[in-house]
């Protein structure tokens, strides 16, 4: 029953994290750049710093810990900023791949990937047992036959609609960028891999990895944050911030946003905590959150009819890799 509870946590996570982007659709004349850096603050600084604090034992602090292991600290906040590398180059995938196969080829590699490197590079490759290597192939399996749909929906769009989805289309180009952006999106999992240490033994096992978390978090501000200044600075957008007027409305919905993002790292903490008698499921709690993402985001495509109009038999291909997904999840405790 912990188990099952455990998976129910980082499900409503990954639920949160696929429908952050709503409410940033509600936000009005802002720059991309400016906004993505106020939710940020929301998304990688405050809530991350609240969560964090939950998992403070009574006359402890966060840098006291921090300080106390200096090493784990400073390749926590390294893998941090190079995933925030990841997320930049998620919207280049998509630009030279199309949105299907960017997005396969980019969730596909976060997710394997991260699964396997964390272990890998802390020296826990015997976390690694035959379920776990297992689920992580199935994942992987769902999420290309996912890709599959969204190709085939893609093929069935009107001769213009394909050129402007994928206008600047570039195999080479666009392989390379997918890939280095899954690579670096998996250096979250990683950064949370070296940042075991990062914590207290009478912290709950369900808090444990948010002092880690908060620090990844820190580390992907830095590197958005520097990207989103220069834009500012390139694109003359600066003025955004002075529109006062605007501020209660985007600051709110910036807010929200950055609070449903962050719910999934949240969420795969506290489930995590319910799995101990799993270890397996522990090793393989990544991939399970990287694909209830995939589940959930393309759940919310259908309710926004964005594969309204498709072909029954694109309809079945895409509800086979739900499918598989879901199966996926509970591969490592049932092997």
């Amino acid at each position: 029953m912990n188990i099952l509870f455990g998976l129910l946590i980082i499900a409503i996570g990954a639920f949160c994290q696929s429908s952050c982007y709503v409410p940033i659709n509600k936000i009005k004349a802002w720059s991309w750049e400016s906004y993505w850096v106020v939710q940020g603050v929301f998304a990688w600084l405050l809530f991350p710093l609240l969560g964090a604090l939950l998992a403070i034992p009574a006359g402890e602090s966060l840098l006291q810990l921090f300080a106390a292991n200096g090493k784990a600290s400073l390749l926590t906040i390294l893998f941090g900023v190079l995933w925030g590398v990841g997320g930049l180059t998620f919207g280049l995938s998509m630009r030279y791949l199309g949105i299907a196969l960017g997005q396969s080829i980019a969730l596909g590699t976060c997710a394997g990937l991260g699964a396997i490197l964390g272990p890998v590079f802390t020296g826990h490759a015997h976390d690694l047992t035959s379920s776990v290597i297992i689920g992580v192939v199935v994942t992987l399996v769902g999420i290309a036959i996912i890709g599959v749909a969204g190709a085939m929906k893609a093929s069935a769009l009107p001769e213009e609609e394909k050129k402007k989805a994928v206008k600047d289309f570039n195999f080479g180009k666009g392989i390379f960028v997918a890939l280095l952006c899954g690579f670096m999106s998996a250096c979250f999992n990683i950064g949370l891999s070296f940042g075991e240490p990062l914590s207290w033994a009478e912290t709950p096992d369900m808090f444990k990895s948010l002092p880690a978390t908060l620090l990844v978090t820190l580390g992907g501000f830095i590197t958005n944050a520097v990207y989103c200044f220069w834009q500012n600075s390139r694109n003359k957008t600066w003025g955004d911030y002075k529109q006062g007027s605007l501020w209660g409305h985007n600051l709110a919905f910036c807010a929200l946003a950055g609070l449903l993002w962050y719910s999934q790292f949240f969420g795969l903490s506290l489930g995590k905590g319910f799995l101990a008698e799993s270890p397996a499921l522990i090793t393989f709690s990544w991939c399970i959150l990287m694909a209830l993402n995939v589940i959930f985001s393309n759940v919310w495509g259908i309710i926004l009819k964005e594969w309204k109009g498709v072909s029954g038999k694109t309809i079945a291909v895409l509800v086979c890799g739900l499918a598989v997904l879901i199966i996926s999840t509970f591969l490592p405790q049932v092997i």
